[in-house]
């Protein structure tokens, strides 16, 4: 090889390095302002002024006359979620992250195939990183039946920028108006009762009446984003009855569209608390923003208490991460506990006794500010008190750590810990 092929060599390698550079900064990056300032307790949650500035500012209305249901564990989440696609008549709309393989995989691919098949439209949106363990049989079955399916953000060379956005949603709205949303992916994990390691500790939500549009409205979003086509008319959007009296609004947040929005509705939140904080996460790793927000709302008074994954977690590098930012947390007087019999795969944020947020969002910045996510958010007292309930029965399959104990933890995690948090804008 000559000088001159020598130099043109380099400048090929170098040409490669700064795309490939280019593109890696656009992935971890985001062209949106993030929020800077900490917002100030100027109202309290149960003040109309707080349900005004999240239906108006942030979401859309907060709508009554709605019936939920609290789902546990795989054998009481996918019953109802399989006898509500079987008994579709007009359409079917579901997205989700994590769909894997297994009988439970099997079972949801039959079910969506044969309401295609009997001439119902099915529409399955599923994240192309999220999918990639598919059994790729499910796939060619639903496609055979007339299942309409998409990837989110399949890697292509115009848009390659957009890879590190995914959608992390967990929505099914069958006829427009029964919706489910939480934690739960379609993988063996998540089946049985959390008995054991294998089987995954997660809670998912049923919810009927006006809200279940908003639901709809949320996959639409992503729908039209990856379809180019717009599904509207009664089979998507039916006059919906109240179905009971609960107030609710179905939250959302997309990098393309308010990536900080979920973000500011925590912080909100945190804000207009005055007596309690329960927090179920099975990502939690708070920016300092987040932090400063839980730590003020003890000072004037407010009880946090939070459950974590403990020893048994799919990330240990999140595990680290996390436990890296509890020093300020634990200080404030913080309830920190790790849950121990599973992997503990809850997204509930319970506050006051009045508002319960339940859905696919994490405490971290991934869903705050990279992943399309979406929360419902339930207003109702008696629903709370049951999320109470069960959230201290988590408690006591749970281990609290001390500041003590936080503190005089061995050199070596504490080293792994900090080396983690480097990573956190990714976790």
């Amino acid at each position: 090889m000559n000088m001159k092929q020598s130099h043109l060599k380099a400048i090929a390698v170098t040409f490669l390095l700064t795309v490939a550079a280019t593109l890696l900064l656009l992935n971890f990056s985001s062209s949106e302002k993030k929020i800077v300032e900490q917002v100030r307790h100027e109202y309290a949650l149960h003040d109309a002024q707080y349900q005004r500035a999240l239906g108006v500012m942030l979401g859309p209305p907060i709508t009554g006359g709605n019936r939920f249901e609290a789902l546990y564990n795989g054998d009481n989440i996918f019953p109802p979620m399989l006898a509500a696609i079987r008994s579709a008549k007009q359409s079917i709309t579901f997205e989700t992250y994590i769909y894997w393989s297994g009988d439970i995989g099997k079972a949801f691919a039959d079910a969506l195939s044969e309401r295609a098949g009997a001439g119902v439209p099915v529409h399955v949106l599923l994240d192309w990183v999220g999918s990639a363990k598919v059994d790729e049989d499910f796939l060619k079955q639903m496609d055979a039946a007339g299942v309409q399916i998409r990837k989110f953000h399949k890697p292509s060379w115009y848009d390659i920028a957009r890879m590190n956005n995914r959608t992390h949603r967990k929505l099914l709205v069958v006829d427009g108006k029964i919706g489910f949303t939480g934690g739960v992916g379609i993988a063996p994990a998540w089946t049985g009762h959390a008995q054991d390691a294998g089987h995954w500790r997660d809670s998912h939500f049923k919810a009927e009446g006006p809200v279940v549009a908003q639901m709809q409205a949320v996959f639409m979003d992503n729908w039209v984003k990856v379809s180019g086509e717009v599904l509207h008319g009664e089979r998507y959007f039916p006059p919906v009855d109240n179905m009971g009296d609960g107030r609710a609004q179905m939250f959302s947040s997309s990098p393309s569209g308010g990536s900080e929005s979920m973000h500011l509705m925590y912080l909100l939140s945190i804000a207009a608390a005055v007596r309690t904080i329960d927090l179920s996460s099975a990502y939690f790793v708070p920016d300092e923003l987040t932090v400063s927000a839980l730590v003020a709302a003890m000072q004037r008074g407010v009880r946090l208490r939070i459950i974590t994954p403990g020893p048994i977690i799919d990330s240990q590098t999140v595990r680290g991460a996390s436990r890296a930012a509890w020093g300020p947390l634990l200080e404030a007087g913080a309830q920190i506990s790790e849950y121990q019999p599973t992997m503990f795969h809850c997204k509930v944020f319970t506050v006051d006794g009045l508002l319960v947020s339940v859905g696919s969002t994490n405490f971290d910045n991934r869903s705050f500010r990279l992943n399309d996510e979406a929360n419902l958010n339930v207003y109702d007292e008696a629903f709370a008190a049951a999320q109470t309930v069960q959230f201290e029965a988590d408690l006591l399959q749970s281990r609290q750590l001390t500041l003590e104990a936080w503190q005089n933890r061995p050199l070596a995690e504490k080293f792994m810990e900090h080396a983690a948090a480097l990573l956190s804008a990714q976790l």
